[in-house]
């Protein structure tokens, strides 16, 4: 599975470690944070997204458990990401909770869409319209849309430009009874998040309001 690379700005909201260990899940970690990651294993999700666990930031929490996601279609990865749970026991004045979720998606898009001025707008609406749509209560929403665009020149000539969006964002979930947020719930939406990103319909009834571009360009062979 295509992991999502990069990194965050800053530690209210980085994957600065994203590769460098793990905190484990077992009977040492707070009953709060195992109930959290239990259901974000047990969340059930859309057949178009492939998620699996991967290594988590050793150093942004004192607990962490990160998820890497593909959006498929047949052979092709159309999208794809990095979800993390932060928990510090004793809460975090920035994250003003005990739980932070750090994202990177990212994906191919064509030129022509890449170049609308609205575009990073859009797809910040994505991210804020997937939590409200789902009736998830966030707090502190930080983040980036960030384009990029690729030419290639010498060898490396007949490329076609190639254009690419990804947003990095994090937020603090409410947390309900015992003290534990929606894990699954957050989870799904980020699911809509990529389904969205990758071009994907809805996969209920959708919101009006919800600005989609066109089916994105490129998908990677797998």
């Amino acid at each position: 599975m295509a992991a999502a690379q990069g990194r965050l700005s800053d530690g209210t909201g980085g994957m600065d470690d994203a590769k460098e260990g793990d905190r484990d899940t077992s009977s040492d970690a707070p009953l709060p944070f195992r109930a959290a990651v239990d259901a974000l294993r047990a969340a059930r999700l859309r057949p178009q997204i492939e998620v699996e666990p991967t290594r988590a930031p050793q150093r942004l929490a004192p607990f962490a458990y990160a998820l890497e996601a593909t959006v498929v279609d047949g052979d092709q990865d159309l999208a794809d990401g990095r979800l993390v749970l932060l928990h510090d026991p004793d809460g975090h004045d920035a994250w003003r909770g005990a739980f932070r979720l750090v994202t990177l998606v990212r994906a191919e898009l064509e030129s022509e869409m890449a170049a609308d001025p609205l575009l990073p707008e859009v797809c910040w609406s994505w991210l804020t319209g997937a939590l409200q749509a789902r009736g998830l209560a966030c707090g502190e929403p930080s983040g980036t849309v960030t384009r990029a665009s690729s030419h290639y020149f010498g060898g490396l000539a007949e490329r076609p430009s190639a254009s690419q969006i990804e947003i990095r964002a994090s937020w603090t979930p409410r947390e309900g009874l015992g003290g534990v947020p929606d894990t699954a719930g957050h989870l799904a939406a980020w699911c809509d998040l990529l389904a969205q990103v990758a071009g994907l319909p809805p996969a209920g009834p959708g919101d009006a309001s919800v600005v989609t571009l066109p089916q994105r360009r490129g998908p990677q062979s797998r």
